[in-house]
């Protein structure tokens, strides 16, 4: 028979005193922040877990499994420079358009992949929610985990498509890694502030298409971006080049390719993502936290 602890009835303590006594809390406590991440770090085994399910869920009823992982960026590329490079004649313009072209997609859909998993991470799985106990930052944390194995794949990819349009293997490729590091950091923050938001304003994910369209073309993956130079001036610039997914396309294109004309000095696009990178990634986790009581409720 386990052990109890009964308090006496006439101790004249508050009953707030009480539980505290007795290693108790009260119901439905928000934790806070430093005692959050604890129970994060004890779930990492579950958060591995779950991405591992949701990766072989989504992909086991397909015949070409995990090579989509791949195909999908190099179709979008394909597709891209087929309307842009051909069509437009934008290629013209730059050398090893191609390469460029390829980097800006699959940098860009690495962050749309997390915005858009992120959005559906507590809508999708409500069942699990109101049934299991567990900090349910677990669940963006799987579904950005399961797309960050996706780009470290795809970046192999990237990089045989770099080298197979002519550009030679620097010391340079190392900056990527950080870049991958960054960028991971600023997903995951995304994605914790689209699951929160998500949950709370279910019409959202309707328009995450159009707003990672609108994104796209800001961005300068379809085109040099020194065109916004020819168009723009003053804070309308500066504005554009502070996108934060212009800042990780550049960085990535500064890694990989030779005599590449950049937005800012890289100096400068290093600072910007490590700031972007900061207040996303922490501001995201944060906000996640602040709404942990009421998710799957009502």
């Amino acid at each position: 028979m386990p052990d109890t602890a009964v308090a006496p009835a006439d101790t004249g303590l508050p009953l707030k005193e009480l539980a505290r006594r007795n290693g108790l809390s009260a119901s439905g406590r928000l934790p806070s922040l430093p005692e959050y991440t604890r129970q994060l770090l004890s779930y990492r085994h579950f958060i591995q877990a779950h991405a591992s399910a949701k990766m072989t869920s989504s992909l086991g009823n397909t015949k070409l499994g995990a090579v989509w992982q791949v195909l999908t960026p190099v179709i979008n590329a394909a597709v891209y420079f087929v309307i842009f490079g051909l069509v437009l004649n934008t290629h013209r313009s730059m050398d090893n358009f191609i390469a460029y072209l390829c980097i800006g997609v699959f940098v860009f859909q690495f962050t749309q992949s997390v915005v858009q998993t992120g959005t559906n991470a507590i809508t999708g799985n409500l069942g699990m929610i109101r049934a299991l106990h567990f900090p349910r930052a677990s669940l963006p944390l799987s579904a950005a985990l399961v797309e960050i194995r996706n780009f470290l794949v795809a970046a192999v990819v990237l990089m045989v498509i770099v080298l197979a349009t002519g550009e030679p293997i620097t010391v340079k490729w190392l900056l990527l890694l950080p870049v991958i590091l960054l960028q991971s950091f600023f997903n995951v923050g995304l994605g914790m502030f689209m699951a929160r938001y998500g949950s709370k304003v279910r019409d959202v994910k309707q328009l995450i298409p159009f707003i990672m369209r609108f994104w796209l073309y800001g961005s300068a993956v379809l085109y040099p971006v020194t065109m916004f130079q020819n168009v723009l001036s003053g804070w309308q610039l500066q504005v554009v080049e502070a996108n934060p997914l212009l800042i990780f396309i550049e960085l990535a294109r500064h890694a990989l390719l030779e005599n590449v004309e950049l937005a800012n000095p890289p100096t400068v696009l290093w600072i910007q993502a490590a700031i972007w990178s900061l207040i996303v990634g922490l501001g995201g986790y944060v906000y996640f936290w602040r709404g942990e009581k009421g998710y799957g409720r009502g």
